[in-house]
C-alpha cells in the first residue's frame, strides 16, 4: 500500500518527441542549473518523474543543440505532449490542465520573437564599425522588436492573469523592458494567487529594490574610485561643482548602445554649460570596452574594473539592469535618474538655464 501510494503522488509528463532519436532530452527545474533528469530519445518515447512538491515550479525540458527550452508546469495528472524537432519548443498537443495550456500560448506567441532576435543578432554581427548608415537602421529595427516584445508580453499577460505563465513573462521578458512604475501596474493586474507564489515574491522583491533606489535618488551620490581608460584612477567628487550623468552601460548591451546617440547629443549640447559625463562600464572585456567608446563617439570619461555585472560600483548603486544613469548636481545630490531619450535633455534644459 505504501509503494503504491509512492507511485500516484508522482508527477510526470510522458510524451513522443519526433526526429530527435539519439539525442538527449534534460530535465531541469528553475531551482539550479543543473539537470533532474536526462535520456537518450529512442522511437521518439520519453518519460520523466517529478515530486509531489514539483507542482509549485516550472520545469522545463531541453533538447540537446536546441538553445530554447519547452516550459511546463507539472500537475496531479500526467502531463502529455507531442513535439517535433522541428517546432520544438512548440508541441502539437498538450494536455495538462489551463496552466499548461498558458504556457504553450507563451511558447507559441514568442516564437516568432525568438526567430526574429536571432536574426536581429546576426545581422548586428554582420555591421561594420564605420557603417554608419547600417547601424542607423539597425537601432531603427531593435527599437521594433523591443516594442515589439512589451505589445506581445502585455497581451498575453491581460489574457491570462491567472496563470503562472504571465508571471513568467513578466519577470523574464518584460522586466528589463518596462519602467518600474509600469512594472507595478502589471504586476497589480496579476491574480492575488499569483503574487503569493515564489516568481510572484520575486517580482515582489524586485519592486521593494526599486523602490530603495528611487528613496536614495533623493540623497547624497556615494562616492567611488575606478579606473579610466588609461588606468588612471578617477573619482566621482573630483567633479564637485559640476553636473554629472552617472552612465552605467556596456559594449555588449543592445539598448545601451541604442540610447548611446541620445546621451551623446546631450553631452555636445551641454558640456560647456556645467555639466559632464562619468561612464561606468560593465564591460569584462578591455578591447570590446575600448572599441565601443570609440565606435560610438563617448568623449567623456569612462572607467571599469571589467568585473561585468560584478562591477563594485553598479553594485554600490544597486543596479540590476542597463542602461541606467544618475543626474547628480554640483553639490553631489542626485536629482534624477533613467533618463532616456528627449527625457535626459528636457531635465538638463530645467537644470542648467
Amino acid at each position: 500500500m505504501l509503494f503504491s501510494w509512492t507511485i500516484s503522488a508522482q508527477q510526470v509528463i510522458t510524451g513522443t518527441l519526433k526526429g530527435a532519436d539519439g539525442k538527449t532530452l534534460f530535465l531541469y527545474s528553475d531551482e539550479d542549473n543543473n539537470p533532474k533528469d536526462s535520456l537518450i530519445l529512442k522511437g521518439g518515447k520519453f518519460s520523466f518523474n517529478m515530486p509531489p512538491a514539483a507542482s509549485t515550479g516550472i520545469y522545463a525540458l531541453i533538447l540537446q543543440g536546441v538553445d530554447y527550452p519547452f516550459l511546463f508546469v507539472p500537475a496531479k495528472e500526467p502531463v502529455k505532449v507531442v513535439l517535433d524537432v522541428a517546432s520544438f519548443p512548440v508541441a502539437e498537443s498538450v494536455k495538462g490542465g489551463d496552466e499548461n495550456n498558458a504556457m504553450q500560448a507563451y511558447q507559441q506567441a514568442f516564437r516568432p520573437l525568438i526567430q526574429r532576435a536571432q536574426a536581429l543578432n546576426k545581422e548586428a554581427a554582420a555591421i561594420a564599425e564605420d557603417d554608419e548608415a547600417g547601424k542607423t537602421a539597425f537601432r531603427a529595427k531593435a527599437a521594433t522588436f523591443n516594442e515589439d516584445v512589451l505589445s506581445t508580453g502585455k497581451k498575453f499577460i491581460k489574457d491570462h492573469p491567472k496563470q503562472l505563465a504571465s508571471m513568467w513573462v513578466l519577470l523574464n521578458e518584460l522586466r528589463n523592458r518596462l519602467e518600474p512604475g509600469e512594472f507595478e501596474q502589471v504586476y497589480n493586474s496579476l491574480d492575488k494567487s499569483l503574487q503569493d507564489t515564489k516568481y510572484g515574491r520575486s517580482a515582489a522583491k524586485y519592486l521593494a529594490s526599486v523602490k530603495v533606489k528611487e528613496e536614495r535618488a533623493s540623497g547624497m551620490a556615494m562616492d567611488f574610485t575606478q579606473e579610466d581608460l588609461n588606468g588612471n584612477q578617477v573619482k566621482l567628487s573630483s567633479f564637485r561643482g559640476k553636473y554629472v550623468l552617472i552612465d552605467f552601460w556596456a559594449s555588449w548591451c543592445g539598448p545601451c548602445r541604442q540610447e548611446n546617440p541620445n546621451v551623446v547629443k546631450a553631452f555636445e549640447r551641454f558640456k560647456d554649460k556645467n555639466f559632464t559625463i562619468l561612464g561606468i562600464s560593465l564591460d569584462n572585456n578591455r578591447d570590446r570596452w575600448i572599441g565601443a567608446v570609440k565606435q560610438d563617439g563617448l568623449n567623456w570619461t569612462q572607467v571599469s574594473d571589467l568585473k561585468g555585472w560584478s562591477n563594485q560600483v553598479a553594485q554600490q548603486y544597486q543596479v540590476n539592469s542597463i542602461p541606467a544613469n544618475f543626474l547628480v548636481d554640483p553639490q553631489g545630490r542626485i536629482i534624477a535618474r533613467d533618463l532616456r531619450g528627449r527625457a535626459l535633455e528636457t531635465k538638463l534644459e530645467q537644470v542648467l538655464k
